[in-house]
């Protein structure tokens, strides 16, 4: 009887110290060590993606303002191609809808408003992109704007 009792302490001993595995019990998955040379998986775009020909917007709100980035095909952030951009959402606020200029930023990288927008920032959002001198829009989407 002894010696079972003896076993019994050493069975959860080892247990409890990792010693033994229990059944039922996921096993900890191995650490991955990245390869030194391995490519760099590139950065997620910010806010709602919007797929182009030549690449990817990324439209947000920063601080109440609408923010518009440019990504090109493997998600690279690069300059805009595009002079300015407008957006229109309707609210209820108003009988109109509300409108806004994106004009270039300092970063090189971006277009954005100097509008504030209003809460609650869920609205069906008409972007349109422009050729510096253009009247006419070179690209336009049409995006359900979750802010």
């Amino acid at each position: 009887m002894k010696t079972r009792a003896h076993l019994i302490t050493w069975f959860v001993l080892a247990v409890v110290v990792g010693g033994l595995p229990v059944v039922g019990t996921p096993a900890k998955p191995a650490a991955k060590v990245a390869a030194p040379n391995a490519a760099q998986p590139a950065a997620p775009i910010e806010g709602a993606v919007i797929p182009r020909a030549n690449g990817f917007l990324g439209l947000k709100l920063s601080d109440n303002h609408f923010v518009l980035s440019f990504y090109d095909a493997k998600q690279k952030k690069v300059a805009p191609d595009v002079a300015r951009a407008t957006l229109r959402w309707p609210v209820k606020y108003q009988p109109a809808d509300e409108r806004t200029v994106l004009n270039p930023t300092g970063d090189g990288f971006t277009l954005a408003s100097l509008k504030t927008v209003r809460a609650p920032h869920s609205f069906r959002l008409y972007l349109s992109l422009f050729a510096d001198g253009a009247e006419q829009a070179a690209e336009s989407y049409v995006i359900e704007f979750q802010g």
